[in-house]
């Protein structure tokens, strides 16, 4: 038996606590000790769903290696994106949907990444390989995981087997999915709700791309009029961020959830390459991304691209 910290990527978002919340449950069943903990705070959709289903919300940490020797991964594997001291821990699983970037470990893991919508997909399949159960609260958390990642089964990622699952996992936690799955991007896409850097930063990820360290920001909306009034004040608060961190770029993507279109932000040293990655003008800091609403899909792999032309 091993006693093992479950979590997922910084900023977490609805996908990262449920699958640590579901991966954890998972690790009991095979008899070992293990908890769920988030790295940083719970805010928006994953706030929304622990309240709907009424799961205890994951402690926070900092660091792991002062508390277990062994961890498990959800929802990435980028170092970059992980626990501060992730160096200093053995890292037994990772449990993921995203690209495989700057991971390698000293010794053999279990391994599972998988090119589905959502992290909870894989671990629906995982629950039903291993003949276990799954509790109504961890289907309605694994459930939102979905809807989240997929918007609604509307984003490219969304694959024929999340639309299967996800009707699984509604029966199982006794919820519409339609009705339900607008109710909870309806409270993640409240901006009255957020400050400027939590619409900034609550959902950015660092990838390195050609050496150039670069951060990209995602948030969910419903109309882009409410939040094009405060631009002026998200642009500071990138700028701020991208001096703080010495990245290359920090890139926002506004997604607006209703009509599947994005437009984004962006400032730093060399904002050509987001017109070549993406064929369009910038013009004081904003551009259209017209049908974009992946960040994995469909702003990473072009950027990552031009930068390495």
């Amino acid at each position: 038996m091993t006693n093992y910290l479950v979590f997922g990527h910084k900023k977490p978002d609805t996908d990262t606590i449920a699958s640590a919340i579901a991966f954890a449950y998972f690790l009991k069943q095979e008899g070992h000790q293990a908890e769920a903990v988030a790295l940083g705070e719970i805010t928006g959709e994953p706030a929304f769903a622990l309240d709907k289903f009424g799961v205890k919300p994951p402690r926070i940490i900092q660091t792991a290696a002062n508390e277990v020797s062994n961890v498990a991964l959800v929802d990435h594997n980028e170092p970059q994106q992980s626990v501060d001291d992730i160096d200093q821990v053995q890292i037994d699983y990772v449990i993921d949907h995203h690209r495989i970037s700057g991971f390698n470990t000293p010794q053999p893991l279990y391994y599972r990444a998988e090119p589905l919508g959502s992290t909870a997909t894989i671990l629906y399949k995982m629950f039903k390989e291993y003949g276990y159960e799954i509790p109504a609260d961890i289907a309605g958390m694994m459930l939102s995981a979905i809807i989240s990642d997929t918007l609604l089964f509307k984003s490219p990622t969304t694959t024929e087997k999340d639309k299967e699952i996800a009707e699984k996992l509604a029966k199982i936690a006794e919820v519409d999915i339609p009705s339900y799955g607008l109710e909870f991007l309806k409270a993640g896409a409240d901006l009255s709700k957020q400050s400027d850097e939590e619409i900034v930063d609550g959902d950015a990820k660092n990838f390195v791309m050609n050496d150039k360290s670069i951060r990209i920001g995602q948030t969910n909306i419903i109309g882009f009029e409410e939040i094009l009034s405060r631009k002026n004040d998200l642009l500071k608060v990138m700028e701020d961020k991208r001096q703080e961190m010495n990245l290359e770029l920090y890139v926002l993507v506004i997604t607006d959830v209703l009509e599947s279109d994005s437009i984004g932000l962006v400032v730093g040293d060399d904002v050509k390459v987001v017109e070549a990655a993406f064929n369009t003008k910038i013009e004081n800091h904003q551009f259209d991304l017209p049908g974009v609403v992946s960040r994995k899909k469909q702003v990473v792999p072009p950027l990552t691209s031009a930068f390495n032309k």
